[in-house]
């Protein structure tokens, strides 16, 4: 099936693994030339670039001026953006409980996933507005309705941030620009499954083995299984193309049957 994505132009931040890197990947794959945002361009990101229309950026998106460089640097190497994929994100479990969480903590949290996707946003639509015409795909979390105290912090940023975009879908809808978010559950990435990841924090903090957290935690979903990254892609891919081009406001979980709410 085309997805109709050949030719297009996408930012993706965060793109140098997990999430982000499997998006990039199936997006090229798909005939879009992406520019890949990285803190650090990855040997993995280097390895796909050999191969494939990407452009990897090396940029700190938690810094005020990142989200707006990398934008620019978009432009610059393609010639303008289509496409936008807000894909930074990171969490640092709360084990020791809220009154541990400081201001410093809450003002991390939402610095990587609030403004570093706010900023973006921002720097992109001057862009968009001029062509007529945007895609904004934002990765948010089930913890933006799924509040858990081991992840208050990140829980409460990302629920604002699944607000700002449903906000962003209503002002331009009307100008051509559609956003919308995806809300993944756990993925078996390196934010729950590597040495610094939630199941090793945790595991630490309880005296239990990691791999025991992980496997309980992929029991809580129906399908008793994380969510591969590039499942999440394969969303992101159809939000992208245009066989999606009345879609807009709207937030896909994706959790295994995680939220069993209606």
């Amino acid at each position: 099936m085309d997805m109709e994505l050949s030719g297009r132009t996408v930012v993706v931040t965060g793109a140098g693994r997990g999430i982000g890197l499997a998006v990039t990947r199936a997006l090229a794959a798909e005939g879009a030339e992406v520019v890949a945002g990285s803190r650090s361009v990855t040997d993995d990101l280097e390895k796909l670039a050999a191969t494939h229309p990407v452009h990897p950026v090396a940029v700190d998106l938690a810094s005020p001026s990142g989200p707006a460089d990398l934008i620019a640097r978009a432009v610059e190497l393609t010639g303008g953006v289509d496409i936008l994929v807000n894909n930074v994100g990171g969490l640092r479990p709360r084990t020791e409980g809220f009154l541990s969480v400081t201001d410093d903590d809450w003002d991390h949290a939402l610095l990587v996933n609030l403004m570093s996707a706010v900023r973006t946003i921002r720097a992109v639509l001057p862009h968009f507005l001029e062509r007529g015409a945007g895609n904004i795909v934002t990765i948010s979390s089930v913890n933006a309705t799924l509040p858990d105290p081991l992840v208050v912090d990140y829980g409460a940023a990302k629920a604002a941030l699944t607000n700002v975009c449903k906000a962003v879908s209503k002002e331009y809808g009307p100008r051509g620009i559609r956003s919308n978010t995806i809300s993944p559950g756990p993925v078996s990435t390196a934010l729950w499954l590597g040495d610094g990841g939630v199941a090793a924090t945790v595991a630490r903090a309880s005296g239990q083995d990691p791999a025991a957290i992980a496997e309980s935690a992929a029991g809580d979903a129906v399908t008793g299984r994380f969510t591969r990254p590039e499942e999440v892609a394969d969303v992101v891919v159809w939000l992208a193309g245009g066989r999606a081009s009345n879609v807009t406001g709207a937030d896909f979980t994706i959790d295994g049957g995680l939220i069993t709410t209606v």
